[in-house]
């Protein structure tokens, strides 16, 4: 079917759909999270959470975009009209403009450290006190807001560009970019003396931390986080992809090149942290706090280190913001018959409105303003996290498994007539479902 939408090549799909998989997830969320819930054992439930629930999910969103042809909503809506499974659309829009109004925060700040170690501003702050130099910085007025918007014009920029010119050809330069920083990165950390230490901590497991179902929790929350499931950016991206696009392979390659971006980042931190004997379960301050005082104690390479590591996040924070801010324009432009152009000015403009009061709720003006007991920018990641992602994949889920004729759903994957069809949708009906289930119910309850 044709209809005039605009296409993305078959490496274009692939190193977009990875560069909206690997973003702050990978290293900034995956390495403090991994630090909490105990490295080793943390990373073999996230590896087999995505492998038996992720992989199947996302061949899922692959083939309803492909089938769809249309923006989140409106490729549910295209396969089984006047039913209620386009919630799932809608809750993938919700999703995504709510985590991009604080993933753009955060971003902001990954900039701001950049720009204070190109500019030698780190240079002034003394060993123990990066928690201060941070601390000043969310819990201003001005710098948080200026470094979010900034962030957000690059990407507004980037899909105001278009398919092709702005999300594909900016993802061909980041995707390859990335990785050559973060193998340097990885093989200049694992010389660290630290480094026997940090491969310990993130390849041995501590056996008793799988008694524990806040992990299992934690796992699977990050493995839809990182995957961007749930939220509507593969969905959307895979509406572009062409016709004859193998989508298991495709949805195995992002699965597998995401999952190795965050084991490489771990292979960059924990290492350095070991090192100088700092604490990996440092929680989301890590790579603002704790690896700034790592680089500090490195000397002069600590002042290199800090500009390519900060760079790297940065990189990876925008193809993700590409992809969130994407299924947004898409579903505006359908629903309103707006352009491209308005469209992502527009939605841009609002989505950074929107992530203001997260700016200014880490000791800023807004810092007594709590929503459930949790500052603005923590309520709504605990919301998206928690709720609004698993409930997403959920619905899917259900989609392909029950609510789509089986013929149908195998035949868009190809996957007809072949006992890895089949697997994948009783996967789809069963397994993932449950999986999905028991998390939301833990997370209730926790």
């Amino acid at each position: 079917m044709s209809n005039g939408r605009e296409r993305f090549s078959k490496l274009g799909f692939i190193l977009a759909a990875v560069g909206s998989a690997v973003g702050l997830g990978n290293v900034w969320r995956f390495s403090y999270v991994a630090g909490d819930s105990g490295g080793a054992a943390f990373l073999l439930i996230y590896i087999l959470c995505i492998f038996l629930v992720g992989l199947p999910v996302l061949l899922a969103e692959f083939s309803i975009g492909r089938k769809g042809q249309q923006d989140v909503v409106g490729s549910f809506n295209a396969i089984s009209p006047q039913k209620p499974w386009a919630i799932g659309g809608f809750l993938g829009v919700a999703s995504a403009f709510l985590i991009l109004s604080f993933y753009g925060v955060i971003a902001g700040w990954v900039v701001y450290f950049l720009y204070s170690y190109v500019t030698g501003a780190t240079g002034n702050v003394g060993t123990g006190e990066y928690g201060d130099f941070f601390g000043a910085f969310i819990g201003g007025a001005a710098g948080p807001v200026f470094w979010q918007v900034l962030f957000m014009i690059f990407v507004v920029a980037i899909v105001f560009s278009g398919v092709k010119k702005g999300i594909e050809l900016s993802n061909k330069i980041f995707m390859p970019l990335l990785a050559v920083i973060l193998i340097f990165l990885a093989g200049y950390s694992l010389t660290l003396d630290g480094a026997g230490e940090g491969l310990t901590f993130l390849f041995t497991p501590d056996w008793s931390a799988f008694a524990q179902p806040g992990v299992y929790a934690a796992a699977i929350g990050q493995a839809f986080f990182t995957l961007s499931l749930g939220m509507g950016a593969m969905i959307t991206y895979a509406s572009y992809l062409p016709k004859d696009t193998n989508l298991p392979s495709a949805a195995g390659t992002v699965v597998t090149f995401d999952t190795l971006f965050a084991i490489v980042a771990g292979l960059v931190i924990f290492p350095a942290v070991f090192t100088f004997g700092l604490e990996p379960g440092a929680g989301p301050g890590l790579i603002f706090i704790t690896l700034p005082e790592v680089f500090n104690q490195m000397g002069g390479a600590g002042t290199l280190f800090g500009i390519l590591f900060f760079f790297l996040v940065a990189i990876a924070a925008l193809s993700s913001a590409i992809s969130l801010l994407e299924v947004s324009v898409a579903y505006a432009m359908r629903k309103f018959n707006w352009t491209r152009r308005f469209s992502a000015v527009v939605v841009g403009a609002v989505v950074t409105l929107f992530g203001i009061p997260s700016a200014l709720s880490q000791g800023g003006p807004l810092s007594e303003f709590t929503i459930f007991g949790l500052p603005f920018l923590d309520a709504v990641d605990t919301l998206t996290d928690k709720y609004f992602l698993p409930l997403g994949g959920l619905v899917i889920a259900l989609f392909v498994g029950w609510g789509w004729n089986k013929v149908d759903a195998l035949k868009e994957t190809g996957l007809t007539n072949s006992a890895l069809g089949t697997a994948w949708i009783w996967f789809l009906r069963i397994v993932a479902p449950l999986g999905i289930a028991v998390i939301l119910l833990l997370n209730i309850l926790g």
